[in-house]
């Protein structure tokens, strides 16, 4: 059976020239990077050469990057410290990962802090002058809001946010897991104080990433037990992931331009289908949009009766075509997606909605083969 993967916001599928790099490092590279002895200083040395590549990326120094277990880990370490070490109050919105609404959530519990949620539009785009207005206070406050939302693609425009977090005297976090490795992001030129990023959504290793702490930030570690990270993550360092995440961050922009108008292209002709052949479906926030919207994901509700939208999902899988209801860490929950229950009305929640994702791995082809089998079952 024909299998077509097209929920690569999920994870990605990860590159050959990444495991081959990997392959080696666990063969070559088994030293303790804290040892003393040359075992060590070599792994050691690889780490940092890692670290100091992405720092280039970003444009910040290499003593800014700190290698996490991945974009989770990388937001709550933000969030947690912000709290716990600099006493800041929250912003954020309605339609942000799990990763920052249930840490928040948390926080709440333990801390007693005040978390404030800025307007959105039915699109899913966030009110500059509600936020503003929310930053005029004496408060210590933390902003954090995601670059591209990672179930309807929506975009922030992260600059005009940081501008003006800086200006109001706020700290600024940005969850860029959608993000890294698909946009330029020079930190220089936006002034966010933290960001956090994860390797496997951008054909890199899973269960590696890193976060952004902006020099003289205040925040400190919250896992103890050793001097690893900068004395900001104790822990022995996952060598062969942290060489995966360089090579694949390293290949995605050294590729950027060629393979952002692949996967473009590949959107455009899936939306350009679903307008043709299903015109009573919907894209849901802005990702019908491919100016303001991620090149990389559509989220589609589509015609079809509340009694029949539970198996639709189950019915794609069928047919070897995998896609998604919604972020993959909600995978197991009966409850509707918290990002589209804030966009859409209870009747248009009745119907599915199927985030579709792509990457340089996928081909018109399988646009074809997916919306012709959408087209039957329908």
């Amino acid at each position: 059976m024909k299998t077509i993967y097209f929920d690569n916001a999920a994870t990605t599928q990860i590159r050959e020239d990444v495991i081959d790099v990997m392959t080696d490092a666990l063969k070559h590279q088994y030293g303790n990077p804290s040892s003393t002895h040359g075992f060590g200083r070599s792994s050691k040395a690889l780490i940092e050469k890692a670290r100091k590549t992405i720092a280039g990326f970003l444009n910040v120094s290499a003593g800014e990057i700190l290698f996490t277990s991945g974009g989770t880990e990388a937001d709550n370490l933000v969030l947690r410290s912000a709290v716990r070490d600099l006493q800041v109050k929250h912003i954020t919105s309605k339609i942000e990962h799990h990763a920052i609404l249930h840490t928040l959530e948390q926080l709440e519990n333990e801390y007693n802090i005040s978390v404030s949620f800025v307007n959105i539009d039915k699109k899913g785009q966030i009110d500059y002058a509600h936020l503003e207005m929310l930053l005029d206070t004496d408060d210590k406050t933390l902003v954090s809001l995601m670059h591209v939302n990672n179930e309807v693609g929506n975009l922030l425009n992260i600059k005009s946010v940081a501008d003006l977090c800086k200006e109001k005297n706020a700290l600024f976090h940005s969850d860029t897991v959608q993000s890294v490795g698909h946009y330029e992001l020079d930190l220089q030129d936006i002034p966010i104080d933290f960001l956090a990023a994860s390797a496997h959504k951008f054909h890199g290793p899973k269960g590696v990433g890193f976060v952004f702490i902006r020099k003289n930030s205040g925040l400190k570690s919250l896992i103890f037990g050793g001097e690893q990270e900068r004395g900001f993550r104790a822990g022995t360092e996952s060598i062969h992931n942290i060489i995966g995440l360089e090579t694949s961050l390293k290949l995605a922009y050294s590729n950027l331009d060629k393979e952002r108008t692949c996967v473009k292209g590949l959107k455009e002709y899936f939306i350009s289908r679903i307008q043709k052949d299903i015109s009573l479906a919907t894209f849901n926030g802005l990702s019908g949009d491919l100016e303001k919207s991620t090149y990389t994901l559509v989220n589609v509700c589509l015609p079809v009766p509340a009694e029949k939208s539970a198996m639709l999902l189950f019915q794609l899988d069928l047919k070897g075509i995998a896609c998604s209801k919604g972020s993959a860490c909600q995978s197991g929950s009966t409850q509707a997606s918290h990002v589209l229950a804030e966009l859409l009305s209870d009747e248009e929640l009745q119907k599915p909605s199927i985030r579709f994702s792509f990457s340089i791995y996928n081909t018109k082809e399988e646009v074809d083969f997916v919306i012709d089998t959408l087209k039957t079952l329908i």
